[in-house]
């Protein structure tokens, strides 16, 4: 389209322009990823922080490593532009529908719009949008089936891992009981008590963490300070840090502390037990052990998921980060308890 003279320009121009966009598919990539870990939607991944004074620049190895590897095979496979351009319609048109359908969800839901203003934004904007989606539907056989599979395939690891930390949550609170029962049943029992700190991570700040059932059942002892951590994630991006921790002391030598975290933010538990000073709950990490759960998923017959998802739940379980490098734990104060958990 354009002439002779214009094409040298052109190609630096396009050439910039795809710099731009990929560093914006890049550090979106980076974000949602960390942001659907923190929300429970994907198993932990390495999260590198590119910034000293900005939370939301990370940068995650595998997610770049996948797209690296996506793009390789997508030029492989189209191998001109031409057979791309399917893909490509196919991909932004439903985005945009998408997007919109989300967009009125959150207008009725959080804003409180009225059935009036949703119904004639969506006669303009969704119009719209189906339209061209509906010019793209055709492009399907011909390279729009890719975006459509790529978008399945990760739709389905996503609810998998969701269901499936469901149904090990439900089988783990089984076996739990109230803190307060095992207080009184410490009280009663009068365990053999060692020096030290013991920090005991649990997601449910009213449960009993099953370490701390296990230390209890096989090992007999107990600390002489025990602390319950948990760490929970809020749907906000960032949370303040005057409303960071919550220290609360259940028995004279027993305490439970609950970190909060923003969905954009990642948990750090040594800078969480540093913030426990102002509360007066000091810790000397070289006298401090932390306990953690270990799950081995055993797949059932019956009940939770089919059997396929269950056997990827396991795969995605396996090949998640340990708890250890996720949360910043010393590797050297660590005692992990293992249990055996049918889904």
């Amino acid at each position: 389209m354009a002439p002779g003279w214009a094409l040298y320009p052109l190609v630096v121009l396009a050439t910039l322009a795809t710099i731009i966009a990929s560093q914006a598919v890049i550090s979106g990539a980076f974000s949602l990823t960390q942001q659907a870990i923190q929300l429970g939607y994907l198993p932990r991944m390495k999260v590198e922080y590119t910034s000293s004074k900005k939370m939301g620049q990370v940068y995650l190895p595998g997610i770049n490593w996948a797209l690296m590897l996506a793009c390789v095979g997508l030029v492989i496979g189209f191998r001109t532009s031409s057979n791309l351009a399917a893909a490509y319609g196919v991909a932004v048109t439903t985005d945009m529908a998408v997007t919109t359908v989300l967009f009125v969800v959150i207008a009725t839901q959080r804003w409180r719009w009225s059935s009036t203003k949703v119904v004639l934004f969506l006669s303009v904007v969704l119009i719209v949008d189906l339209a061209f989606w509906g010019a793209n539907l055709p492009k399907i056989p011909l390279g729009g089936w890719f975006p459509i599979v790529v978008a399945a395939v990760i739709f389905t690891m996503m609810t998998t891992w969701k269901k499936g930390r469901e149904l090990v949550a439900t089988r783990l609170e089984v076996g739990s009981l109230p803190f307060e029962l095992m207080v009184a049943d410490i009280r009663e029992s009068n365990p053999t008590r060692v020096p030290g700190t013991a920090v005991f991570l649990h997601k449910d700040p009213n449960g009993t963490p099953p370490a701390l059932l296990h230390n209890l059942k096989h090992n007999r002892v107990l600390h002489q300070r025990v602390v319950l951590l948990s760490v929970l994630t809020l749907d906000v991006p960032r949370v303040s840090d005057d409303d960071r921790l919550t220290v609360v002391k259940v028995a004279d030598d027993m305490y439970k502390v609950i970190a909060s975290y923003g969905f954009a933010e990642s948990p750090d538990v040594p800078r969480i037990l540093e913030g426990c000073e102002k509360s007066g709950l000091t810790f000397d990490m070289m006298h401090t052990t932390f306990f953690l759960s270990r799950e081995t998923l055993v797949a059932h017959k019956k009940g939770g998921m089919a059997r396929w998802r269950k056997r990827l739940f396991g795969r995605m379980s396996r090949n998640s980060l340990q708890a250890t490098a996720y949360f910043g734990i010393p590797p050297n104060r660590v005692v992990e308890l293992g249990m055996q958990v049918q889904l």
